[in-house]
């Protein structure tokens, strides 16, 4: 667990929930808590840690004369030349998909390289994507990076100011990416479906000393496909009063409810047909007077074919309807449910 004042408190956003990184709570000369540094290439690790400098208020100053405040924030501050060198520092509390991720960073030294970026969807430190400013080329540049190679780097050239702080914002939505340098989106939208979720981090090169304060995250805390196809199929169908996914229980193989949209039968055991459907490859139909609803249970198969759930619709009533009805409407949406699905391992997935 980290400690209390590494974050702020967690609260809701478009994205589903956000976060900001409270470097100026942290001590100085200590690498900050909740983060493991790792190093892409040659040469020594990187030295993160806490330093306190001057950052003038994203305001800017009443006068010139005016005192800049001086705060804690985090420097990558080893030198090492070495060309092939990208030290990182990956924050390591969970994965994140999509998001949108502020932060403020100033090109403080180098010789060889004074860059700066964050990488994301980071799944060790030889494979992520990331976006960097280098002050040197005055350019800005999205890249893949795979097996520790950096695969087409994109980007233009761009008017850029070493000696001041700057505010990068990256966008991640499923395969698409943006990106913004002090408000303005230099860089187009660049798409690449290789990663779908991985961790972020702080990303610098070679010499490059490199500053980052007041980094703010919003995101969409991911889900399990179970759960997330319950609200789909709920959204698209409007006569469907509700809908429940029964699966094995990873742990101990029993049949359970995995997903519902009535979250308090989530964990509750197989019913009798749903145990029927899921081994029998069956399915059933019938009425819930207790319910004032016509319920079909029908098995879910991966692309194999073979049956790793059942699910059951509870579906809203009408005049002259059949049970012959009620299955010829919850044949497609089964059809729907299974072109998202590929084995059961996914069902329990975070997406």
């Amino acid at each position: 667990m980290f400690r209390v004042w590494f974050l702020s408190a967690f609260c809701f956003s478009i994205f589903g929930a956000e976060r900001d990184l409270q470097f100026t709570r942290m001590n100085v000369d200590e690498a900050p808590p909740g983060f493991r540094s790792a190093l892409m290439g040659e040469g020594k690790p990187g030295v993160w840690k806490i330093i306190e400098t001057e950052v003038p208020s994203v305001f800017g100053t009443v006068t010139e004369k005016a005192e800049i405040p001086r705060q804690n924030v985090l420097a990558q501050v080893s030198r090492d030349p070495t060309e092939n060198r990208y030290p990182l520092l990956i924050l390591e509390d969970e994965d994140y998909s999509d998001f949108t991720i502020t932060t403020r960073f100033k090109l403080h030294a180098g010789v060889v390289e004074q860059m700066a970026g964050i990488a994301f969807r980071v799944q060790n430190e030889s494979n992520y994507f990331y976006i960097r400013v280098s002050g040197l080329y005055n350019t800005i540049k999205f890249a893949k990076v795979e097996n520790g190679q950096i695969i087409n780097p994109v980007g233009p050239e761009i008017q850029f100011d070493k000696n001041a702080w700057h505010e990068l914002k990256i966008e991640a939505r499923g395969n698409k990416f943006n990106c913004w340098l002090d408000g303005k989106q230099d860089l187009p939208t660049v798409t690449d479906p290789s990663y779908s979720a991985g961790k972020i981090a702080y990303w610098t090169k070679s010499d490059s000393v490199s500053y980052f304060t007041d980094t703010h995250i919003a995101y969409r805390p991911r889900e399990a496909l179970a759960t997330i196809l319950v609200r789909d199929v709920l959204n698209k169908h409007n006569r469907l009063k509700s809908v429940c996914i029964v699966a094995k229980k990873e742990s101990s193989g029993e049949l359970v409810v995995i997903a519902s949209a009535r979250p308090e039968e989530i964990g509750r055991p197989a019913n009798e047909f749903e145990k029927d459907a899921f081994a029998s490859d069956k399915k059933f139909v019938g009425k819930s007077k207790e319910l004032g609803v016509m319920l079909a249970t029908l098995p879910l198969h991966d692309k194999n074919g073979d049956p790793i759930a059942a699910v059951r619709f509870e579906v809203e009533p009408f005049p002259g309807q059949t049970e012959k009805n009620v299955l010829e409407r919850s044949g497609p949406i089964i059809k729907e449910m299974e072109a998202r699905v590929a084995a059961n391992r996914e069902l329990n997935a975070l997406q």
